[in-house]
């Protein structure tokens, strides 16, 4: 597991298989959610995601091939269900608050 901090947090993107349906719909979700903490949300296909990213959030199935694209050190949050994921809830926590957790 890897400790994210929250405070430091500024990219966070949300990467599906192609990036055109499922991240646009979470990506739109969590932009409302963390509009006041300045943080960039942004969506892109796992094959895609951007070097700049501070955390990925992905579906179980795609993280592995996400932690294969992302620069090192940048932590891959995988969930399951695309509204209301502890795992995704956790992170916005973390963001909002500039707390700490363990993903």
């Amino acid at each position: 597991m890897t400790t994210l901090n929250g405070a430091d947090i500024k990219k966070l993107i949300v990467a599906c298989d192609a990036g055109m349906g499922s991240s646009i719909m979470l990506a739109a979700t969590l932009k409302k959610q963390l509009k006041k903490s300045g943080v960039t949300v942004d969506h892109s296909a796992v094959a895609d995601i951007p070097q700049d990213a501070d955390v990925v959030v992905t579906q179980n199935n795609l993280a592995a091939r996400a932690r294969e694209v992302v620069a090192p050190g940048t932590p891959v949050v995988p969930f399951q269900l695309f509204m209301g994921d502890p795992a995704v809830a956790a992170v916005v926590e973390a963001i909002q608050n500039g707390t700490t957790v363990e993903v």
